[in-house]
C-alpha cells in the first residue's frame, strides 16, 4: 500500500497567488497520504522543455516537506510545469535506505510513481532484457514505457501489450521527458481518484478521495472524473479538459501465490 498524489497542469498563465494555492494543495495531499506510506516520500516535476527534478528520501512526508531541497523544488513549480508528482511509500520490497527504491522513479526518459506490486517483475525483467536500476518491482512499469518511447512519445498500444504480461496490482502515473506535455494515468486494480477544476485548469489525483477533500477544503468548482478500473487516461498540458481514455489489461492478482481473478482451481 502506497500513496500517490499529484497535479496535472493545463496551459494557463497563473498568477502567483494561484500557483501558491496549488502548491499548498499538493503539500496537503502529500501529508495526508502519509498514512499509506510512512517509510519514504518524494516529489518530482516535469516542465514543457523536458527539464525535471526529483527529490525523495527515506522519511515521512511530515519530515520531507521541511527539507530545504523539497521547498526549493516546490518553489520552482511555475506556468511551464506540466505535472507535479508525489508519493508516500510503504516498503514491501527493496530497502528504503537505498534511495533508488523510492518514488518517483526515473527509468530512461520516463518518470513515474506506482501503487501496487508486480509479482512477476523479476521474470519479465529477464525475459524482456530490460535494464534494472533498483530492487523494486515498480521500476518494471517505467522500463516498459521507456522501451515503447523510442522517439519520445510513449507508444500506448505497445505499452498496453507489454502491461498485459504483468501479474499483480497497479495504478500509476507517468510521463516521458521527451514528450512532457502528455501525462499517462493507469488506473488498474488499485485505487486512484481524479478531479478536475476548469478555472484552475488542473487535474488532481490521489490514492484516496479523502486526500483531495482535505486539500481543497470545500473550494467550489472541483468535479470528479469517473474512471473505471483498467483504464488508461491520456491528459495533455495543451488542454486538460480533452481527456482520452481507453482500456488496458494485465493479470490481476491480490496476493502472491493466489490464483488471478476469474481463474478457478
Amino acid at each position: 500500500m502506497c500513496g500517490q498524489v499529484g497535479i496535472i497542469f493545463g496551459r494557463k498563465r497563473r498568477r502567483p497567488d494561484e500557483r501558491d494555492y496549488l502548491r499548498e494543495v499538493f503539500i496537503r495531499m502529500l501529508l495526508h497520504s502519509e498514512e499509506r506510506g510512512p517509510h519514504a516520500s518524494g516529489l518530482a516535476w516535469l516542465k514543457t522543455d523536458g527539464s525535471h527534478r526529483i527529490f525523495k528520501r527515506p522519511m515521512r512526508a511530515h519530515e520531507l516537506v521541511y527539507e530545504k531541497p523539497f521547498q526549493e523544488l516546490l518553489g520552482q513549480v511555475d506556468n511551464e510545469t506540466t505535472v507535479l508528482m508525489g508519493h508516500t511509500r510503504w516498503r514491501t520490497r527493496g530497502n528504503e535506505f537505498n534511495n533508488r527504491n523510492n518514488h518517483p522513479i526515473r527509468a530512461g526518459i520516463v518518470i513515474g510513481t506506482h501503487n501496487g506490486t508486480i509479482y512477476n517483475a523479476d521474470y519479465l525483467f529477464r525475459r524482456l532484457g530490460l535494464p534494472r536500476y533498483a530492487e523494486v518491482d515498480s521500476e518494471l512499469i517505467f522500463r516498459l514505457a521507456d522501451r515503447f518511447a523510442p522517439e519520445g512519445p510513449i507508444d500506448q498500444e505497445g505499452l498496453k501489450k507489454a502491461l498485459a504480461l504483468c501479474r499483480g496490482q497497479m495504478s500509476a502515473v507517468l510521463a516521458s521527458r521527451l514528450d512532457p506535455g502528455t501525462i499517462t494515468v493507469l488506473k488498474g486494480n488499485k485505487p486512484l481518484c481524479l478531479r478536475i477544476h476548469r478555472q484552475h485548469r488542473v487535474v488532481l489525483y490521489a490514492s484516496e478521495a479523502a486526500f483531495i477533500d482535505f486539500a481543497v477544503d470545500n473550494e467550489k468548482g472541483w468535479r470528479e472524473l469517473e474512471v473505471p478500473p483498467m483504464t488508461m487516461l491520456t491528459i495533455r498540458h495543451a488542454d486538460v479538459r480533452a481527456i482520452e481514455n481507453s482500456e488496458f489489461r494485465f493479470i490481476p492478482q491480490e496476493r502472491k501465490g493466489t490464483l488471478p481473478e476469474g481463474v478457478n482451481a
